[in-house]
């Protein structure tokens, strides 16, 4: 079904840069369209000497880049290391995510989805979950994204069934333009990180 939104202030849950253009990037540009305040928050980053110096350098740049084309209004950062969320207490990932959820105060939050293949994605999911509970401010909805190869490799007792579809058939250039900032994610197709498989998702049909 579709969506009509009239809150205010959005943040995209991202574990990894690039899980936010490939989960929302046709919604984030077109809430950001729209009036919306984007807030993002990208939970972990590259370290050294699992990834290079200029990887490190680049991947700053690409984040700043795609922000800026979906119309991001601030992009938040965790710093924790990619892959590693398992070495860090819940307690502190809780924390730390409910002190900037707390400082943001949004109205939607976008979360990635809890049957994800990679360990990041799920723990972000339940730490954000124990983040959002009821607060001194009101959620208005909580909605989980389909991260193109983590959410259709994902554990099969957690399939992702989406019952809510934003129309971005005018942003969806922008999600492309975006994603090609972050040149270091792209592959050749087939690959599901591919310019064209971005595309045939995007054209899935919506259940009447």
């Amino acid at each position: 079904m579709g969506y009509a939104v009239s809150s205010h202030k959005v943040l995209i849950v991202a574990p990894h840069p690039d899980d936010e253009v490939l989960g929302c990037g046709g919604t984030i540009a077109r809430l950001g369209q729209e009036g919306f305040d984007i807030h993002v928050l990208i939970v972990t980053t590259a370290y050294a000497p699992d990834w290079s110096e200029e990887f490190i350098k680049n991947r700053k740049r690409e984040i700043k880049e795609a922000h800026r084309i979906l119309g991001v209004r601030k992009t938040h950062f965790l710093n924790y290391p990619t892959a590693k969320l398992d070495t860090i207490s819940r307690k502190k990932i809780n924390s730390d995510l409910a002190k900037i959820i707390e400082k943001i105060k949004p109205d939607i939050v976008f979360l990635p989805f809890k049957g994800d293949l990679h360990h990041d994605h799920r723990i972000i999911f339940e730490a954000s979950l124990v983040a959002l509970r009821p607060a001194s401010f009101r959620i208005k909805k909580i909605l989980s994204y389909e991260t193109l190869s983590e959410t259709e490799w994902g554990q099969e007792l957690y399939t992702f069934k989406p019952n809510i579809y934003f129309d971005i058939t005018n942003t969806f250039e922008k999600k492309v333009q975006a994603i090609k900032a972050y040149l270091s994610e792209l592959r050749e197709f087939p690959h599901p990180r591919s310019i064209e498989a971005i595309e045939a998702l995007a054209k899935k049909e919506v259940p009447k």
